[in-house]
């Protein structure tokens, strides 16, 4: 198993793939890939202004929203979802056309891609106010602190990382998460992305 902290103060920028705006590339698969290539990605971007989305084909995407009022996806001006603080939160198929519309301001996100035909994954967020354990298998496991904590991330092995917000945590490599340990002393908002390989036995998401 292989454990990586991420910083989005870091974090490589770079272009849209539709080239207007920015974003951080927290984490890429493999670290050579480039936006038409790679298995799995993991970024961060500020939408100041409303558009069409990039299109990913084969590529499923979460989107979650990480500060603002929230977003509006439409597809062929049919409403599709509303990202908002209460359901921050959606899940698309990159291929399809989607334009965005700013509720009041601009947002930050976090999105989560996985190439379909090999990669699944599963995002949500968790609203930590003591101590929780997780047990789940995934091939790799990516914490990210939103807000509030610091974040205490505690190992079967005893391996602890504190993550302040705009931290995460990429664990790799392994056939089955051990257990693990959340913790915070103050009100943490943490978003859990779980991605797995497609196996005879795994449906794409």
């Amino acid at each position: 198993m292989t454990i990586r902290l991420i910083d989005s103060a870091t974090a490589r920028q770079m272009p849209w793939k539709n080239g207007t705006g920015m974003t951080l590339e927290l984490a890429i698969a493999p670290a050579t890939a480039n936006l038409d290539n790679f298995q799995w990605r993991i970024s961060s971007a500020q939408v100041a202004g409303g558009g069409e989305f990039s299109r990913f084909t084969g590529i499923d995407r979460s989107l979650a929203l990480l500060a603002g009022a929230g977003l509006r996806l439409q597809s062929a001006q049919v409403e599709l979802q509303l990202i908002t603080p209460d359901a921050p939160i959606a899940v698309f198929p990159g291929e399809q056309a989607i334009s965005a519309e700013l509720l009041d301001g601009p947002i930050t996100d976090l999105n989560i891609m996985t190439r379909r035909t090999d990669w699944t994954h599963r995002l949500q967020q968790l609203h930590l106010r003591a101590r929780q354990c997780l047990n789940s298998t995934a091939d790799v496991l990516f914490i990210y602190c939103h807000s509030g904590g610091p974040l205490h991330c505690q190992l079967a092995d005893g391996q602890q990382q504190a993550l302040t917000p705009g931290q995460g945590l990429l664990l790799e490599d392994q056939a089955e998460l051990p257990a693990l340990e959340l913790q915070a002393n103050t009100p943490a908002s943490v978003f859990l992305a779980w991605l797995n390989r497609v196996t005879d036995n795994t449906e794409s998401v």
